[in-house]
């Protein structure tokens, strides 16, 4: 991706109802594993691997990366956020802003409405955005810069899609 930083956004994977249970526990469904193992496959082919995952810390974001992960080389420097699980699109970018310019490349793993709004907010472009969607966004400046319309949109998967 050339100087600067890359932003890797994505929702978690299909996850399943848990009735009288927490939506905090609900698991990936079959389809949902089969979708994140997908994803690190096409980040994979892309030579995309992050440095720091930023992670929500419900159990269906967790299972994403790891069925992700399983693709990818290198071992990132892993975070997983109680405070991302309702955040909103302005709080995840905060913490964008917040990254250390050490990282060169950031994936985040949260829910919607904020992972489709954050690649909103930062590049200008309103995504469709299904579960175990993803989002290639690239940053010229610092993190620290990240503000709207700072970045642009390079990449992008879904589900369904060809590799």
């Amino acid at each position: 991706m050339g100087k600067g930083h890359t932003l890797i956004v994505m929702r978690h994977a299909k996850a399943g109802e848990l009735p009288g249970g927490p939506d905090f526990e609900r698991a990936l469904r079959p389809r949902g594993e089969r979708d994140s193992a997908a994803a690190g496959r096409w980040l994979a082919s892309r030579g995309l691997s992050p440095d720091l995952v930023l992670c929500s810390a419900a159990r269906r974001t967790q299972q994403t990366w790891r069925w992700l992960s399983a693709a990818l080389d290198g071992a990132p420097q892993f975070s997983a956020e109680r405070t991302l699980y309702q955040a909103g699109s302005n709080d995840v970018a905060e913490l964008v802003r917040q990254t250390g310019e050490q990282f060169g490349t950031l994936l985040y793993i949260g829910h919607n409405p904020a992972a489709a709004g954050l690649v909103e907010l930062l590049t200008g472009t309103e995504p469709e955005f299904p579960t175990a969607a993803i989002a290639v966004i690239a940053f010229t400046g610092t993190w620290a810069a990240a503000a709207r319309g700072s970045g642009q949109l390079v990449e992008s998967w879904a589900p369904g899609l060809a590799p």
